[in-house]
């Protein structure tokens, strides 16, 4: 197995497995932080703060041996300009999907790379749009267990998709971490893609 060339401040097993689609090797951190909105504070800068403070909390966790980038990424579901985060529960699950049903909502995601010295982050935005969803469909997606971890109360990845009319933008944004703006982040780092490191 390849030595891990980033840290992943992230338990998404998502944005694992979009690292391992471009042949990043990581090793993973777990981090903590309050991800509360600020009042009045507007999606974009909503995700590009806590992908930044997600990397930031990792670097502050790395071990001083290995001081590779660490990657923090966060994204937010928005509709009517409000940010819906993971639902808390039924009723709120149930209700995020009748906002979302026959209409389109954005779809924005932050990604960051951060290391003791530097620090950068990018955003990506992406339009998505349901059908009309019927009542006992959104109850049988709920008690599939799916949206109960997922901003927005949906994974595109997973049985959602047959919910998803029309995307404009990133796949990958909307499942959870932006690939062409994850790699951007990463040559500008100097971290090479599909080569295994020699380190």
């Amino acid at each position: 197995m390849a030595a891990a060339r980033i840290y992943l401040a992230s338990a998404s097993p998502r944005r694992r497995e979009l690292l391992r689609q471009i042949g990043v090797s990581y090793r993973r951190l777990r981090v903590t932080v309050d991800e509360t909105p600020w009042p009045d504070e507007l999606p974009a800068a909503y995700v590009a703060r806590l992908a930044l403070a997600k990397a930031r909390a990792g670097v502050a966790a790395t071990p001083r041996r290995a001081p590779h980038p660490v990657l923090g990424a966060d994204t937010a579901v928005v509709a009517d300009e409000m940010i819906l985060g993971k639902p808390s529960g039924r009723d709120e699950g149930l209700a995020m999907l009748a906002r979302l049903s026959g209409r389109e909502h954005r779809v924005i995601s932050a990604v960051a790379l951060a290391t003791s010295r530097r620090e950068a982050v990018k955003i990506q935005e992406s339009q998505v749009r349901f059908r009309a969803l019927t009542a006992a469909e959104c109850l049988a997606y709920w008690e599939s267990g799916e949206p109960l971890d997922k901003a927005g109360g949906y994974g595109i990845q997973g049985r959602a998709a047959a919910f998803i009319a029309e995307l404009r933008g990133s796949y990958s944004g909307v499942v959870g971490l932006p690939l062409f703006e994850t790699v951007e982040l990463l040559r500008e780092f100097n971290i090479s893609l599909w080569q295994p490191s020699t380190s």
